[in-house]
């Protein structure tokens, strides 16, 4: 089966089967593709969570609006923004690269002065937003990992991301809940899973210029 053909398979699966388990190894590598995901200067402006224990699930479906895949799927995957994107931050990734391209950290005095400078330019807000758009590439790459290897997944906007951060302490980390995603195996009563899927026809879709 094509990319394509797993995609149009593919939809926001409404209903897990709860008993359904991702394996450790299912779950590895998906999270392998997440953090391979593109990101804005490679900065990755953002953690990613997974939440299995069932009780804090239970708390994060109230403040789900009671939606049952926050506690019937495999896997909670929350999308945290970093709220504290500053010239420290700045300094640890260039550290990395680094530590990573075997390279003396003063080549990277130019590159680290631009990515600063980036930083710098933008308001408290303008950084939040961006990287909460590095949180929905990341989401993206995870939807399409998942249907290429056959896991069901539901993207999530649907909650109250003050009380998930609160439930999960994320304010004291400097993180903030952009969008979370629920992961795991579709349930036979899920009709949903049942329905064409809607896009827009090609014509009305793509502009070719």
């Amino acid at each position: 089966m094509s990319l394509v053909e797993k995609l149009n398979w593919r939809y926001a699966t409404k209903k897990f089967d709860h008993s359904k388990k991702l394996s450790a190894e299912q779950l590895n590598d998906l999270l392998a593709a997440v953090r391979l995901s593109p990101s804005s200067i490679g900065l990755q402006s953002y953690k990613v969570i997974v939440v299995e224990d069932p009780t804090v699930r239970e708390q994060l479906r109230v403040a789900a609006h009671g939606q049952s895949q926050i506690t019937d799927s495999s896997q909670l995957i929350i999308f945290a923004s970093e709220t504290n994107l500053d010239e420290a931050y700045v300094k640890n990734f260039i550290d990395l690269v680094a530590e990573k391209r075997q390279t003396a950290r003063e080549n990277l005095a130019g590159y680290e002065q631009m990515l600063t400078g980036k930083v710098n330019h933008l308001s408290e807000d303008q950084r939040l937003v961006w990287s909460n758009k590095q949180a929905y590439i990341a989401l993206g790459v995870l939807l399409t990992a998942a249907a290429e290897m056959g896991i069901d997944a539901c993207p999530m906007e649907g909650f109250n991301a003050t009380h998930f951060d609160e439930i999960l302490g994320l304010k004291e980390k400097g993180l903030a809940t952009a969008v979370i995603a629920a992961v795991g195996f579709r349930a036979e009563g899920d009709n949903y899973g049942k329905l064409v899927k809607v896009r827009k026809p090609e014509e009305e879709l793509f502009i070719h210029i």
